[in-house]
């Protein structure tokens, strides 16, 4: 379902501008952005930010990249973000206001690295994005409901292609994971085979995540997640481990 128009979105997006990572052609700017180096996770398809902002605070061990091609949909996960760190809330007007009372409307709210927590975002093509990252860079790559394309000549949009797969496989580090979840059967069954003919070792997988002891311990629901499960569909998920 397309997400409806948000009013005040580029001013949005700007007040929260230094939780983004700048990104230029042939760079993007990830040293330094944390204020503790730890090991690196991405999601790839963030949404509105439930599982990013779930999966941050139980886990806090690492640091986390969050990719979303949508302004619209990015603009709702970095709020999310931002509120659930304590650095503020959007106000009536679409304005952020901080804790101190300041209110941005337009203007970048410059906050502290020390305050900006173990998460980063980035709008745009998980693909392009991922080009940018050096070798054996990354612990883990979640990829949570992405879009099945399911049209012919599509294919190569899936995010489990095998020149996704190839990308992932360069910049996972040795025994890195990629851990997956969709509601959609063809998909999984496509992510399965083509995984299956990757360098990647598949380690599990089920058709039926809540009766799975092994996926449903400790899992974070997105709110697609929700609303597939309130309609009685089943949630698939995997987990593949890269062998280098």
């Amino acid at each position: 379902m397309r997400m409806r128009k948000k009013k005040n979105g580029a001013k949005r997006i700007q007040n929260l501008s230094a939780l983004f990572i700048n990104c230029t052609e042939n760079s993007a700017e990830i040293d330094g952005i944390f204020a503790d180096e730890r090991p690196l996770r991405i999601e790839i398809g963030c949404g509105k930010g439930d599982f990013i902002c779930g999966i941050s605070e139980s886990e806090p061990e690492y640091n986390y990249i969050a990719l979303e091609r949508v302004g619209d949909v990015i603009m709702s996960a970095v709020e999310k973000y931002a509120t659930s760190k304590g650095l503020g809330r959007l106000d009536d007007h679409g304005a952020w206001l901080a804790p101190d009372g300041t209110l941005y409307d337009g203007e970048r709210y410059d906050i502290p690295t020390v305050n900006r927590g173990n998460v980063r975002f980035h709008c745009g093509e998980a693909k392009s994005f991922l080009s940018l990252l050096p070798d054996n860079s990354v612990e883990s790559i979640y990829t949570n409901f992405s879009d099945p394309w399911p049209k012919k000549g599509y294919t190569s949009r899936r995010l489990t292609h095998s020149d996704f797969l190839k990308e992932y496989a360069r910049v996972l580090m040795p025994g890195g994971m990629l851990k997956l979840k969709t509601d959609n059967d063809s998909f999984f069954d496509f992510s399965l085979e083509s995984i299956g003919e990757s360098e990647f070792e598949l380690i599990s997988y089920t058709r039926d995540l809540d009766a799975s002891d092994e996926f449903s311990k400790g899992n974070i629901e997105t709110e697609y997640e929700r609303n597939f499960k309130s309609q009685g569909i089943r949630i698939k998920a995997l987990k593949a481990r890269i062998n280098k």
